[in-house]
């Protein structure tokens, strides 16, 4: 009990941790289970105990027999199907020509290179070297996105390893699930007419169960047979079901199953498909604290020193300098990618969850069936996986300001709400050539403007989505413009740090204008109009207009005329250069910027 109560306490610490100092949370993970478990074990106690002992040993241990292995498959198998539900057909073909040929060309590229050096510096069998190098093709959103998230990079780079991490997780899972399957049937007979019929058998099953539960799983959701309340925890029992089915018709197929019923239901029309993502992310957290701290404490110091070895360091480097090099550079010919943002995606490549889970259990299970060689992948893989995080997340800012892709500028803007009066404004700034992102929970309201040609995001502004968001690095401004005034207050108090480095503005309230005495210095994007006095010109009068300035007087006098009439609203001013300034900053900072090229720029029915 109290081992048990430990691990979720420690796995919520580190995750904590790792949110508090923005790490990739697989290492504070893995390194509390190193910690606790063979580190323990070997330095520590004197009676060569671990304070968690996974597996029973006749005095403690959390899981008799195989009971650690099953525990692990049925965590991969949800962590697995959530990965899955993430993969859609549609960003495959919008993320761009770099980002597929990173998942296809550049995974196989990793997918040989890595097994020839393990081949040729450890002596593995094929076998073997092509099972560790289809784990660590994998990696992953949750290592890539803590890493860049504070990096501001120059949106494509942030873009292009953004999408590889979410779109090369469900893949490389996949590959090394079918690598894994053939060795298992395989065994030391290699490429024989029953290991080949047993593979053949393992994919019909795997896939057969996966694409058939999925469309009868949405059918019911759609249906509305699973009361809402039972949503999610039916689709938990639904995908244990498929994987310990799948298992019992094809062993070892089971990991399959899950993996295409998440890219199905992904990929289908389902109503509910956002409420099943929170749930399973919400899951895999918890089941990650725990597996990760599980599978590092099992780890023996007799394996960790299988790496003491000249050989160790040699396979890393060139996984890191050669490899990883290789696949970015073969997959970006071609593109619009300059050489220093090639060699920054290069250097940022870490490992992620799922090769340091899949191996962990692959890795067990070879050993139990007495494969020679088994026991280096698990070490190995996790080698990889701590070196590349450690070396990406102390080096990744430092590698963006020498290789040249880090912004020393940020002048994008966020605005918070797309209503009809959002998307004007949003169009005016993008038709100036600034960098502009709406975000909203309306769909209606994002789709409207997505149909516009504008970046919208259908977010809740109370989620912690947003800040994840790494595309979104080169934001400098944040506008606060819906119709609530609460949600106006809370956009600009969270993200004014993140995302208004240079001016952070939200709509007052009706209320506070019959107040009177705001000042510029509240951080008000107009000191005359509510969102229903923008809302009402923008419906009778949707343009925004610029009109010449000649200096600060003329300035002021036009401001007081288009503040009286009830049909227009001052918004910007624009400089000679080109730039846009928000009125009140105008009024408070920059009236000294107004030259003779200098336009006012207001929203609603021309200037007699």
């Amino acid at each position: 009990m109290v081992e048990l109560a430990g691990i979720i306490i420690l796995g919520i610490l580190a995750q904590w941790v790792a949110w508090k100092f923005k790490i990739p949370a697989i290492l504070p993970l893995i390194l509390i289970g190193l910690l606790v478990g063979p580190i323990a074990a070997e330095f520590i106690n004197e009676d060569g105990t671990k304070w968690i002992e996974p597996i029973w040993n006749g005095k403690k241990g959390l899981f008799p027999g195989e009971g650690l292995f099953y525990f692990v498959s049925l965590a991969i198998s949800i962590i697995l199907f959530e990965g899955g539900l993430t993969l859609k057909r549609s960003e495959i073909r919008n993320v761009g020509p770099v980002i597929t040929k990173l998942i296809t060309l550049g995974a196989t590229v990793t997918f040989f290179g890595g097994a020839v050096l393990a081949h040729y510096l450890f002596g593995l069998s094929w076998d073997l070297c092509f099972l560790f190098s289809g784990l660590i093709i994998v990696t992953g959103p949750t290592v890539i996105t803590p890493i860049l998230r504070n990096i501001p990079l120059k949106r494509d780079v942030s873009a292009v390893l953004k999408w590889e991490g979410i779109l090369i997780d469900p893949i490389g899972a996949l590959v090394a699930v079918l690598v894994f399957e053939f060795i298992s049937v395989g065994g030391e007979a290699g490429f024989t007419q029953t290991a080949l019929m047993e593979f053949g058998k393992i994919v019909l099953f795997g896939t057969t169960f996966g694409f058939t539960f999925a469309h009868a799983l949405v059918f019911a959701i759609n249906k509305k047979f699973i009361p809402h309340y039972l949503l999610n925890v039916v689709s938990l029992s639904v995908v244990l079901l498929v994987f310990i089915e799948s298992e019992v018709f094809a062993h070892e197929s089971g990991l399959l199953a899950v993996v295409v019923m998440g890219m199905v239901i992904g990929n289908s029309k389902l109503d509910n498909i956002k409420e099943l993502l929170y749930f399973k992310e919400s899951l895999s957290v918890l089941l990650i604290s725990i597996l990760f701290i599980l599978l590092a404490a099992n780890i023996n110091y007799d394996d960790m020193m299988l790496l003491y070895r000249w050989e160790t360091l040699a396979l890393f480097l060139a996984v890191v300098l050669f490899v990883r090099p290789l696949a970015v550079f073969i997959s970006a010919q071609g593109s619009k990618l300059k050489t220093n943002e090639k060699v920054f995606i290069s250097w940022v490549g870490p490992r992620g969850i799922v090769a340091a889970g899949i191996a962990s259990l692959f890795g067990s299970k070879l050993s139990s069936q007495g494969i020679t060689g088994a026991e280096y992948i698990t070490p190995l893989v996790f080698m990889i996986v701590l070196g590349t995080v450690l070396l990406n997340a102390t080096t990744a800012r430092l590698f963006a300001r020498v290789s040249g892709v880090f912004l020393t500028k940020s002048e994008g803007i966020l605005i918070v709400g797309a209503s009809k009066v959002s998307r004007l404004i949003a169009q005016y700034l993008v038709d100036n050539g600034r960098h502009v992102v709406l975000v909203d929970s309306n769909l209606d309201n994002v789709n409207k403007a997505k149909e516009m040609g504008m970046e919208a995001h259908t977010e809740n502004i109370y989620s912690d989505k947003l800040a994840d968001n790494v595309e979104l690095n080169d934001v400098g401004y944040l506008l606060a413009l819906t119709g609530n005034a609460d949600i106006n207050r809370y956009a600009v108090e969270k993200y004014r740090e993140q995302f208004g480095e240079h001016g952070s503005f939200r709509i007052a309230s009706k209320i506070e204008l019959e107040a009177g005495g705001i000042s510029s210095e509240d951080g008000l994007f107009t000191l005359s109009d509510d969102f229903n006095s923008l809302a009402e010109v923008s419906e009778k009068y949707p343009q925004i207009r610029e009109i010449k300035i000649k200096n600060t007087e003329d300035y002021n006098n036009l401001l007081e005329k288009i503040k009286a009439n009830k049909d227009q609203v001052p918004l910007f001013v624009k400089t000679g250069s080109g730039d846009i300034h928000i009125i009140p900053s105008i009024d408070a900072k920059m009236a000294k910027e107004i030259d003779t090229k200098s336009k006012l720029v207001y929203l609603g029915k021309s200037v007699a």
